[in-house]
């Protein structure tokens, strides 16, 4: 569906949008935009250094006064 739309049509979608909002709304919508997407980055930033990390090991074995209650 939207493999027809064309140059012309964007164009044309990006005035309607212009007048029907004006451009001070569209410009902060942008921005929040733009916000969004470096948030999003920078959580995938987060997400694969956490990943790439070594993981810590943590010594689950019962302690010996924990054998002798049971």
């Amino acid at each position: 569906m939207l493999n027809n739309i064309g140059p012309m049509g964007l164009i044309l979608i990006a005035v309607v949008v212009l007048v029907l909002f004006g451009r001070g709304k569209v410009a902060g919508l942008m921005g929040e935009v733009g916000k969004g997407i470096t948030s999003f980055k920078r959580g995938m930033k987060e997400g694969q250094d956490e990943l790439e990390k070594p993981a810590e090991t943590k010594d689950v074995t019962p302690s010996e006064t924990a054998k002798d209650k049971v």
